[in-house]
């Protein structure tokens, strides 16, 4: 009789998916709502000059940089949420799945946007409306991902364990 696959393990992977969704969905929304709310150019103060509205379309990559290698950004950004789906297939712990759910969803949006908004598959930009005191600007999906790789970071360096097999040797260690 074929060995049956723990419900934990199913619970975590739905877990990512769902939080993948949901941070997509909201960064797709606001991406929508700053396109229709911002002019190009214009500027609105949100938290005084700390933080406001300011639209850009932004097709390199961190500060602008690479621009004219958008497909090599399309690219990376498809492995990573290919690889983040292969990785939450084996997670067994919820809170590795929330945080791998909440860094699929900012990947998975960044891939989309590089790949269907521009004049060609693949050679798309990203549309970012956060701007940082005028240093950078930025979108949800950059929380996102900014904030699930510190998340995750964390999960590690406490030495939470991630799958079934790590979960049973920390349980062991105890």
């Amino acid at each position: 009789m074929a060995a049956r696959k723990p419900m934990r393990g199913r619970i975590a992977f739905v877990a990512t998916m769902i939080t993948g969704a949901l941070v997509l969905v909201v960064d797709q929304l606001t991406k929508a709502w700053a396109v229709d709310a911002l002019s190009s150019g214009q500027s609105r103060p949100v938290v005084g000059d700390l933080i406001r509205f300011h639209l850009a379309f932004n097709t390199g990559a961190a500060f602008s940089s690479g621009t004219g290698a958008t497909w090599i950004f399309t690219a990376v950004s498809g492995v990573a949420a290919i690889a983040i789906v292969i990785f939450a297939w084996r997670v067994r712990s919820i809170r590795w799945a929330m945080g791998l759910g909440v860094l699929l969803g900012g990947a998975a949006s960044h891939f989309g946007d590089r790949l269907l908004r521009g004049e060609s598959l693949g050679n798309g930009y990203v549309i970012d409306f956060i701007d940082y005191l005028g240093l950078f600007i930025g979108n949800v999906a950059d929380i996102a991902i900014v904030g699930a790789v510190v998340y995750l970071a964390l999960l590690a360096m406490t030495g939470v364990p991630w799958g079934a097999a790590r979960a049973a040797q920390a349980d062991q260690q105890r």
